[in-house]
């Protein structure tokens, strides 16, 4: 009978999974290699350096000391939901700085074709092309397209994944939202594989209070 019942208690929790499974699986993550689950509310967040789109040298550290960060991952020039999603950020994107943060744009792109989605959505937020994603790996964003969903970019938007961002795999960045406070700690995150679900400007600005 205890067999009975924990078979019992098993099956809806197996069936919610493989339904998250199926769901990621839609959305291009690659399930059968290694899938992120981003960094944790209270956790350090790592430092960001790099070189923006605007030739200003970045370094977490040195920006926390007066404000906090909101960091936002996007897919790529190509997604036309990155495009829309960052044109509102960049149109609502005074009220965030208001709430003494600075806004960091992360994405997997070559810095030509980050000059792209510059152009495309008019960003004054400060650009970060990861080309050698470690930004991408330190916050845990970053997973294996599948191929059934890199075909799909292909056939449609008449990208290669791969070629897109100048690597020989086909990786692309949940296009997840975190928010470090000035203690360097994750104060909130926004982080869902499906990329049509994105963090609003209203979360963010209620969060950043």
């Amino acid at each position: 009978m205890k067999n009975l019942l924990f078979v019992l208690f098993l099956i809806p929790i197996i069936a919610i999974a493989q339904d998250k499974t199926k769901a990621m699986v839609k959305k291009g993550v690659d399930t059968s290699s290694y899938i992120p689950v981003g960094l944790k509310i209270g956790d350090k967040a790592p430092i960001i350096k790099g070189v923006a789109l605007n030739g200003k040298l970045i370094n977490s550290d040195e920006t926390l000391k007066e404000k906090s960060i909101v960091l936002i991952f996007y897919r790529g020039k190509w997604c036309p939901v990155c495009s829309r999603y960052l044109s509102n950020l960049n149109d609502s994107l005074q009220y965030i700085l208001n709430n003494n943060a600075e806004v960091f744009v992360v994405g997997p792109e070559t810095f030509e074709n980050t000059e792209k989605i510059a152009d495309k959505t008019e960003a004054t937020f400060t650009l970060i092309p990861d080309t050698s994603f470690q930004i991408l790996n330190d916050y845990d964003v970053l997973f294996n397209v599948t191929k059934k969903y890199q075909n799909k970019v292909k056939t449609f938007l008449r990208i290669s994944i791969a070629k897109n961002n100048n690597q020989s795999v086909a990786q692309l960045p949940v296009p997840a939202t975190y928010i470090i406070g000035q203690d360097g700690l994750i104060k909130w995150r926004h982080f869902n594989y499906d990329y049509t679900k994105r963090a609003s400007v209203r979360e963010i600005i209620d969060n950043l209070k």
